[in-house]
């Protein structure tokens, strides 16, 4: 009886602990090269006053060299203000054990597509491309990150992490500081 416990513990263990597989949206290899894109993954989300804004990243590995894919959509009635990505832009992930984590945008200028909708709301869409660097690439799959700091053209805005949340878009559970713990090895 002892053994049988034990034994059922341990395989609650395994299944607890192991780790989700990879999704993909895009896993290609052909004549040109190799491409693979991770599912996106919505990492903040701010509703307020008729206002809604969200970041999604997806991970990319594209003939080798890793990305993430950052997409913010933006949702009022009122005056959205614009910031850009240009050749300076940057995308700073400051992690809980004490170490920043610097991204580089590729250089395209993107200031985002606005959308107005059936019912009168503005939509911007905006999508960003930033190269991890070697040097720290590997301290994003221990740390988890506290706060991302972005640098666009004009301006820098901070945004901090929640351990956990709820999205109202979806209602799904999302876990923004374990990104990357969570999915980094999905483009190894």
């Amino acid at each position: 009886m002892k053994y049988t416990l034990i034994l059922i513990l341990s395989f609650l263990s395994f299944t607890l602990f192991a780790q989700k597989p990879c999704e993909y949206t895009a896993n290609v290899s052909d004549s040109i090269g190799t491409y693979k894109s991770t599912t996106e993954y919505l990492i903040s989300e701010k509703i307020f006053a008729g206002n809604s804004n969200y970041i999604f990243y997806s991970l990319a590995l594209t003939d080798g060299l890793p990305t993430l894919n950052v997409q913010f959509i933006q949702k009022s009635k009122d005056f959205m203000k614009v910031n850009c990505f240009d050749k300076d832009s940057r995308i700073y992930l400051q992690l809980q054990n004490g170490k920043i984590v610097t991204l580089v945008h590729v250089d395209q200028d993107n200031c985002g597509t606005m959308i107005r909708d059936d019912k009168g709301y503005d939509n911007r869409v905006k999508s960003g491309i930033f190269m991890f660097q070697k040097d720290n690439y590997e301290d994003l799959k221990i740390s988890p990150v506290s706060i991302m700091r972005i640098k666009y053209s004009t301006d820098n805005v901070d945004y901090v992490f929640k351990k956990e949340f709820t999205s109202e878009l979806d209602g799904k559970v999302y876990r923004p500081e374990t990104y990357f713990i969570d999915n980094i090895r999905c483009i190894q």
